[in-house]
């Protein structure tokens, strides 16, 4: 069902994070080549966690940036910044300042508004530090031509890739090098990896890879929630109770399904108790 037309119609179609609102003008002279619509979003864009490696030091007013949910809040941001098209390159102290979330989200909107199945997914990257599961977000992208969907990393520009002596291409991650939440989960709770590897700063644990594995369960739903969103529906589950890790483990299945399940995904979270409030409380929010 990889290929199916209703699903690749789904994710072609933009979501609540992804919808540009009044700033579509904005996509219509973009490229279409992945590549380089990698390099307009890193043009436009600059990493809370890197951005004094480019020399900027941020205001707290500034870093606030990466709690903007929706790319018109973004884009009506970025504007204010710099009202220059998107094609220009910012200066990196006027780059909207965002997460690797961000920069997932941003790119899927775009594939999105030229017709291009895309998704956001979570997971954790291998690539930032020996032995450890980075949390992280890349974008997903359905290749015509190859007939499959490829994984991208849009945050990762040439200073990233040259600290991080990357030994891939990251317009095609493989499927070892970001791990997404679904096989995290597996990997944890088969014993094949340790929970405590998984996360970033000083967050780890089984409870964190659970955090990722819904966050990119509802991310094939497009509702591409921000990294730090907890508490409600399958996000306020505590590992603690076994009736918890058995609902988590088939989530994890049927992410790895992928389109496969995709009908039975989107039942499974409508289903859920507190998904009318997830999806009301994120989309019914400002900021």
């Amino acid at each position: 069902m990889a290929d199916s037309p209703q699903v690749l119609a789904y994710y072609a179609a933009k979501g609540p994070m992804t919808d540009p609102g009044s700033y579509a003008w904005a996509f219509d002279a973009l490229p279409r080549d992945i590549g380089a619509l990698v390099k307009v979003v890193q043009g436009v864009m600059l990493h809370i966690f890197w951005a004094e490696r480019y020399g900027v030091k941020l205001t707290e007013a500034r870093q606030g940036e990466v709690q903007l949910r929706r790319v018109d809040q973004k884009l009506a941001r970025l504007f204010e910044l710099d009202d220059g098209p998107l094609t220009e390159p910012r200066a990196h102290e006027r780059k909207l300042v965002g997460n690797c979330r961000d920069f997932s989200v941003v790119m899927a909107a775009i594939l999105r508004y030229q017709g291009t199945p895309a998704r956001a997914r979570c997971g954790f990257g291998t690539y930032f530090l020996p032995n450890h599961y980075e949390d992280h977000w890349v974008v997903e992208t359905w290749n015509a031509g190859e007939g499959r969907w490829m994984l991208v990393d849009a945050q990762l520009d040439a200073l990233m890739q040259e600290a991080l002596q990357l030994d891939f291409d990251p317009l095609d991650v493989p499927r070892d090098r970001f791990v997404v939440g679904g096989r995290a989960w597996q990997l944890c709770r088969s014993g094949e990896a340790d929970p405590d590897s998984f996360g970033i700063f000083d967050m780890h644990g089984l409870g964190f890879v659970q955090g990722d594995l819904i966050r990119d369960f509802l991310a094939f739903s497009k509702f591409e929630v921000l990294p730090w969103d907890h508490g409600t529906g399958y996000l306020g589950r505590s590992v603690e109770e076994p009736s918890v890790l058995d609902a988590m483990d088939r989530i994890a299945a049927l992410t790895l399904e992928g389109d496969a399940a995709f009908g039975e995904m989107r039942s499974l979270a409508e289903a859920d108790p507190g998904y009318a409030e997830i999806v009301g409380g994120i989309t019914g929010l400002e900021a």
